[in-house]
């Protein structure tokens, strides 16, 4: 990725300062970056700090006519492979929401062809205010990948969420980013060129992705860490193979891929009732990472570290949720073609072995997730899979999750192609 080139865009906020770490970090990865200072910004961190960082001319104003004519906002906004906003204001939001272009930083927002990546950083009650909440699901509507704040205590004294993500955090949402460009799971950019066959065209398939959340009162649940991007980017490549597509997700900020209908759930319970609801399939790729566990019971309020007998933890007594993988594989209405997935530690392969014949599943794709936080698969753009069959078992090397998809899918079709022969559909 030495090639590539960030746009950054600072808004202001007292989270400032971070991008000069952000710009570093850009920069020791072989990148190069070019910053725009919002006149807020400029408040927190100056010109000179950004522009020795990054070792390129930062961008103020958009009535500077020697920028101008040596640099055009409309050629700065294209010759970027991602627009990064670190960060994002409230106020900056709302005008990329309701597409403003009153000073530099917001025309080159409407101007651009890139991706654009938003970090919002802002008091923990502007965030959860309901107009931000609307512009930003304006700006997950559009196509613009909006990172959720951190949670913690703000400079203002206040606690909850709205801090900007650390710049390392911040780092591997580019990475992620760049890796899927020019196959984006997010915007689904077709694969395949005008009456070209489309191997899926009259099938329905059907997608699950991300974690649930289960939870234990109304601030703490349970849950997998899952980004759903793998999910995502198989629901994408469905469609593009000419599938009606059902994607089912669990609590994840991705953009709808183009021609997938989307059904959002939060638990493991409503995630079996919402596959349930969408069968009959063809074919069902049951990626999401379900929690298998859950509170017995949820408490109404807080549960508090004080009032224990002991000082210690309240006891949680759990029961076991739903297994949606073996309950379709005997459903009545059992696609096709049953893809389940297995996060394994240890004995990948043979864990995955055993968990196809007890579930019932045609395929299981496994991988291994025992990297750790910032090294594990999970949350990454890249990804090691074992595909586990009843012909045996075939092991890819780490590819881009997007190409992981394209070749899930390829398979699939094949064999959904050679069960049901020449359709006769013209495509």
């Amino acid at each position: 990725m030495t090639d590539k080139h960030i746009l950054l865009i600072v808004g202001g906020g007292i989270a400032a300062y971070k991008a000069c770490e952000l710009v570093r970090l850009i920069r020791k990865a072989g990148m190069t970056v070019r910053c725009v200072l919002t006149e807020g910004g400029s408040h927190f961190v100056t010109p000179m700090t950004l522009a020795a960082l990054s070792e390129n001319e930062v961008f103020t104003s958009l009535w500077d006519l020697k920028d101008e004519v040596e640099m055009g906002h409309i050629q700065l906004s294209r010759e970027a492979d991602l627009i990064v906003v670190a960060p994002a204001t409230a106020d900056l939001i709302a005008k990329m929401a309701a597409g403003h272009a009153d000073d530099l930083a917001t025309t080159l927002l409407l101007a651009t062809d890139a991706p654009v990546l938003a970090v919002p950083a802002m008091n923990v009650r502007m965030w959860q205010h309901a107009a931000t909440q609307r512009n930003v699901a304006q700006l997950r509507h559009d196509g613009i990948d909006v990172i959720n704040p951190d949670e913690g205590e703000m400079a203002c004294g206040e606690y909850g969420p709205g801090r900007l993500p650390e710049p390392a955090a911040i780092f591997a949402e580019i990475e992620s980013a760049l890796a899927n460009r020019g196959k984006d799971v997010l915007a689904g950019q077709p694969d395949f060129a005008p009456g070209e066959h489309r191997p899926l065209h009259g099938s329905r398939v059907l997608v699950t992705a991300g974690p649930t959340h289960e939870p234990i009162d109304p601030v703490r649940y349970i849950a997998n860490r899952s980004s759903g991007r793998q999910g995502f980017a198989i629901a994408a490549e469905a469609a593009l193979a000419g599938a009606d597509v059902t994607l089912i997700a669990g609590p994840v900020h991705l953009t709808t891929p183009a021609g997938v209908t989307r059904i959002d759930v939060d638990t493991a319970e409503e995630m079996a009732q919402a596959v349930e609801d969408a069968l009959p399939a063809d074919i069902a790729f049951m990626v999401a990472a379900v929690a298998d566990w859950r509170a017995a019971s949820t408490d109404a309020q807080k549960i508090k570290k004080s009032g224990q007998k002991d000082g210690g933890p309240a006891p949680l007594e759990l029961t076991e949720n739903t297994d949606i993988l073996a309950r379709l594989a005997t459903s009545d209405r059992r696609p096709s073609l049953l893809i389940g997935f297995a996060a394994e530690t240890q004995k990948v392969v043979e864990h995955a072995q055993a968990k196809r014949t007890k579930k019932g599943a045609d395929w299981i794709v496994a991988n291994d997730v025992s990297g750790g936080k910032g090294k594990s698969v999970m949350g990454g753009a890249t990804n090691a899979v074992h595909l586990v069959t009843a012909d045996g078992v075939e092991s890819w090397d780490s590819l881009p999750k997007i190409e992981v998809a394209r070749r899930l899918v390829a398979r699939a079709a094949q064999a959904w192609d050679d069960k049901h022969g020449d359709r006769g559909d013209g495509e």
